[in-house]
């Protein structure tokens, strides 16, 4: 009906999406945001370039999907990312496609995808209040009726949309205060899990090389019988280790009880064993000193240590290096070992992992299977990716398709 009332919680990307769609079917949405401004995560991903989705099929951005996949089929084919990226360029924000499919605003500015939003949700006529926090959802017979703010004031509605996000980054207003609110008339919520994010690491020797950068590393581990790799640059820090390869791995880990979990890195990926073991030999009969060669393939200060703790001179010739000597280096080359202790605490990460448990969720309209006319949206759900513009797909999609089945 045209003026079915509409309440959408949390003006992040995936409540935005949704007051927009709602809006284009009723005239009377609104729009609740905590914070004094809309989509302050979507501000700062991509270190503020905003990797705003993934040129790629529906099935291929499945494919990317860690955390309960199928359930994602009907909203990702209902708002692929092509069309994403029809709905920006049409109003005013070019984009660019870079490796891996990765989609970001030609401009390389966050800001431009929000000012967007901001112009959709005006010409739609969608009611924004901001600095309102909501305390609790008002439901009758299994029916919402409307919300309560924690200033206590109500709002009557046919219908709410919960798009509060995680609790990553809780600066921005992820603080999950929608987790506890929707358990509260009887979601079960999936405990909540760090994903893309750094890690912990034991060895107390890489943290004191915190700041070294290594380019296209491959990591791989194994969880029970499955071999996972990922690639991408490595990252020392004062605690552990970062960088892509680290986040893809992490939303694996996140799944694990994690004491001494052992990860292998191949250093030189595009170089076999046996053509690095062919360098050695082809060089082993000069004067040239081992770091001069490591120098090729390392920093300095990571190679001299990793070198000291193999109790091999960082001034030997390669003619002096004995064979066992040479094996032990290509090997820690192609086969490094970095003990994971721990994933770093959820508020660094990226991404949260569980939330509302979907079972619990139509997948075809986003509508709770427990409570008529509520719906929900985004990282609030229980629903995770690997990095290059999915998980943010996964909220534009689902945004849209919670707000579309809101005033049907």
């Amino acid at each position: 009906m045209k003026n079915k009332k509409v309440i959408v919680v949390g003006g992040g990307p995936a409540g935005m999406m949704a007051a927009i769609t709602a809006a284009q079917r009723s005239d009377n949405v609104i729009l609740i945001e905590k914070n004094t401004s809309l989509g302050e995560k979507l501000r700062i991903t991509g270190g503020g370039r905003c990797n705003i989705t993934n040129n790629s099929s529906p099935e291929e951005i499945m494919k990317n999907v860690i955390t309960n996949s199928k359930f994602l089929y009907k909203s990702l084919h209902s708002f692929t990312s092509k069309e994403l990226m029809k709905l920006m360029e049409e109003n005013g924000c070019p984009l660019k496609v870079e490796k891996e499919q990765k989609v970001f605003p030609a401009s390389e500015k966050s800001s431009e995808v929000i000012e967007v939003f901001h112009k959709l949700l005006k010409e739609n006529k969608v009611k924004t209040y901001f600095q309102c926090e909501i305390k609790k959802i008002l439901v009758e017979n299994n029916k919402v009726v409307g919300i309560k703010t924690s200033n206590d004031q109500e709002f009557c509605c046919d219908a709410v949309i919960m798009a509060t996000g995680g609790i990553s980054y809780p600066h921005t207003g992820s603080t999950g205060e929608g987790y506890s609110i929707c358990e509260k008339i009887g979601h079960d919520i999936i405990p909540l899990k760090p994903s893309l994010t750094s890690m912990i690491i034991k060895e107390k020797w890489l943290t004191d090389m915190m700041g070294i950068s290594l380019r296209d590393i491959v990591m791989k581990t194994k969880i029970g019988n499955k071999s996972i790799a990922a690639d991408g640059d490595l990252l020392f820090t004062h605690y552990g280790i970062s960088g892509p390869a680290v986040f893809q791995l992490s939303t694996y880990l996140n799944k694990l009880i994690l004491k001494e979990h052992i990860l292998m890195v191949d250093f030189l990926p595009k170089v076999s064993q046996e053509e690095l073991k062919d360098i050695f030999i082809a060089v082993e009969k000069s004067n040239k000193q081992i770091s001069s060669l490591l120098m090729e393939y390392l920093p300095k200060k990571f190679f001299t240590e990793l070198l000291s703790r193999l109790n091999i001179s960082n001034n030997i010739t390669l003619n002096q290096l004995n064979k066992k000597d040479r094996n032990r280096i290509i090997d820690n080359l192609k086969h490094f070992k970095i003990t994971v202790t721990a994933l770093r605490d959820i508020k660094y990460a990226i991404v949260t992992s569980g939330g509302i448990n979907v079972k619990q969720v139509n997948p075809a309209t986003m509508e709770s299977k427990l409570i008529k006319d509520l719906f929900f949206a985004g990282e609030l759900l229980d629903i995770d990716a690997l990095t290059g513009g999915y998980n943010l797909q996964m909220a534009f999609s689902t945004g849209f398709i919670a707000g579309k089945s809101s005033v049907e």
